[in-house]
């Protein structure tokens, strides 16, 4: 029964599912930015997508102007000499990480001379996993589908004509649906669905040196999350234990039940600048550190009441994240007074060390190559598009040394991603 419990608590493993940047964590939230390999961004403010990464760039844009876009990311994971510590082989897994789409818009207002609001729309977290329902370590997941929707009030402050101070209020919602199986102890499909609701706030500050460089302070804070859901089983357990009649009905009515987990979505905290050299060709660099460290234990319990009285406690999974780095480069050149070419550079630290990586999460070092342009149609409308490759190290796994319960699986991971950005802004 021991696995069992161990089960109950790695299908919820994905509320941390693998995405384009480390952890989780999608980065793509304006297809200028990307561009650059977000180099700068919290010091660009070209325009008001820049937000997401410092709220108090709101001030460099006058009026009334509405940006919007989306990226599409396309990863290609393979999990290669899959096998169990026996030397029992299974097949590659083709396709581990699906692809998905991650929206933006934002909108924003000059109230005065010193006053800035605006509203944005993103999805912060999030990504799609799926193995072969029946590979050697399908109870620690099959199927883990992760969404986030974040809207984010906010307002900035022009407090002298080179200082400006941003805040933001995130209001957020996670989404995930979950399945899992085990043939060894006779495990039927276990899925879950789950949600929830949860706040947090956003700061930044833009220094303006001159009118042609700039640096910026932005910080986005941990949005501590308590998901509720409900487990469900598509057969029974009972059968599979012959001559424990009360043992297999306790245990049916462990993979159906009310859950709930708590999942703290991560602090950032991020440092840009950026420098005209000339008119037409800027330069821009960027820092963010990812504190991924409040993330060490996924602790599953349960709302309906099926543990002995008192014990909500079903099972919990080690993770031991550690706070990750993501430095970038970039450049632009203006070819013309319509079109601008963006390229840039970036190294992304992965928040799973191999002593803890699973097959949910077989995370590992990122390295990016931008390419970007953008076309003043006139001067009200700008259209943006961004290509990003991102080639990541390969990832060895190994279960054993995870400190998790459940069968045991090695396995190699092949991972890259294409990402493919569109979007534009209109000024009024």
């Amino acid at each position: 029964m021991k696995k069992v419990l161990t089960l109950t608590s790695a299908v919820a493993l994905l509320f941390t599912a693998q995405a384009n940047a480390a952890g989780f964590h999608l980065r793509e939230q304006s297809a200028a930015a990307q561009g650059n390999a977000y180099a700068g961004a919290t010091a660009g403010a070209e325009d008001n997508s820049y937000a997401y990464y410092n709220v108090a760039g709101l001030t460099r844009h006058k009026g009334t102007q509405l940006t919007m876009g989306g990226t599409y990311i396309a990863p290609k994971a393979t999990a290669k000499k899959v096998h169990s510590p026996d030397g029992t082989r299974d097949a590659d897994v083709e396709n581990v990480v699906h692809a998905a789409v991650s929206p933006n818009i934002t909108i924003s207002h000059q109230i005065n001379d010193k006053w800035f609001i605006g509203l944005a729309g993103n999805s912060p977290f999030g990504m799609i996993t799926k193995y072969d329902s029946g590979w050697i370590g399908s109870d620690h997941g099959i199927t883990s589908d992760v969404k986030t929707a974040t809207f984010t009030p906010m307002s900035a402050y022009k407090v002298t004509d080179k200082l400006s101070l941003g805040v933001g209020v995130q209001f957020q919602y996670l989404w995930a649906h979950l399945t899992s199986s085990s043939s060894k102890t006779g495990t039927p499909l276990v899925s879950e669905d789950g949600n929830s609701w949860a706040y947090g706030y956003q700061l930044g500050s833009l220094y303006e040196l001159n009118d042609h460089t700039r640096f910026g302070v932005g910080f986005r804070s941990e949005v501590k999350h308590k998901v509720k859901g409900r487990m469900k089983s598509s057969g029974s357990i009972y059968s599979s234990i012959p001559g424990a009649e009360a043992q297999g009905q306790f245990i049916d009515s462990l993979l159906n039940q009310r859950i709930k987990v708590n999942l703290d979505t991560p602090a950032m905290l991020s440092f840009g600048a950026y420098h005209e050299i000339t008119d037409r060709w800027a330069v821009m660099a960027e820092y963010q550190r990812v504190f991924w460290s409040s993330f060490r234990n996924l602790t599953f319990e349960s709302q309906s009441g099926h543990n002995a009285p008192g014990k909500n406690y079903i099972s919990s999974v080690k993770e031991n994240w550690r706070d990750t780095n993501f430095y970038s480069i970039g450049t632009s050149y203006k070819l013309d007074d319509q079109w601008k070419l963006r390229l840039g550079f970036a190294y992304d630290q992965s928040a799973v060390r191999y002593q803890h990586r699973t097959p949910r999460i077989p995370d590992t070092d990122r390295f990016w190559t931008t390419i970007g342009l953008s076309y003043d149609y006139n001067e009200h409308l700008t259209f943006n598009a961004a290509y990003t490759y991102i080639n990541a190290r390969k990832a060895s796994l190994d279960t054993r040394i995870t400190g998790n319960d459940g069968s045991h699986v090695i396995a190699e991971y092949h991972n890259s991603i294409q990402a493919f950005a569109f979007g534009l802004s209109y000024r009024f």
